[in-house]
């Protein structure tokens, strides 16, 4: 089975091999047509890709938008803290304000008016520092402590050595944290004397 030439000098088949070669021609058509068939598919899957991946996208463009909104709400709410801190405090100050105030108008009142005025006015100064956490730090007779106390003399005393024997000023907490150390003169060491 040879293959002979045509006039065009293209090579010519036998029919074995023109019948083969028929088969595979109509072996690819098939194939072709079942690609065909199934491109509709792809096309779907791929649709509903395409929807996914805009849905997921959609979505993602919200949660950063929500994200954003929670962060500056967060800055707004700190800002506020930072701002509005002290109108609790404030507002208690203000009926102390008032106290003395009216004990200034009250002009030459009797001595003991006066004083009674100013006890109240401490009471309510007192109330505002325990509503806040304000503590009074008065060492007198305890050992000195430098990170309550600021020693600015030593003086010959009959206590122990470096224990506080007067308190000059009182010192002051805000929740266990020192905001002004009470001003104070301990006993000298009798060693020293």
């Amino acid at each position: 089975m040879q293959e002979q030439e045509n006039a065009a000098g293209m090579p010519q088949l036998d029919n074995d091999q023109a019948s083969v070669r028929a088969e595979n021609s109509a072996e690819n058509r098939a194939t072709e047509t079942r690609t065909v068939e199934k491109i509709p598919g792809l096309e779907e899957l791929l649709k509903k890709a395409e929807l996914a991946a805009e849905e997921h996208h959609d979505a993602w463009l919200r949660a950063k938008a929500e994200t954003e909104n929670v962060r500056r709400r967060a800055q707004t709410d700190i800002a506020n803290a930072h701002k509005y801190a002290l109108e609790g405090f404030a507002v208690e100050l203000l009926s102390v304000r008032d106290s003395l105030e009216a004990a200034l108008a009250s002009g030459n009142g009797p001595t003991d008016a006066l004083r009674s005025g100013v006890e109240l006015t401490l009471k309510q100064l007192t109330n505002a520092f325990e509503k806040f956490s304000i503590k009074e730090i008065n060492p007198l007779g305890e050992k000195f402590d430098p990170h309550k106390h600021q020693g600015i003399g030593a003086v010959d005393a009959d206590a122990d050595p470096n224990t506080v024997v007067s308190v000059l000023q009182k010192g002051y907490s805000l929740n266990d944290r020192v905001i002004r150390p009470a001003l104070v003169t301990i006993a000298k060491s009798r060693s020293s004397a």
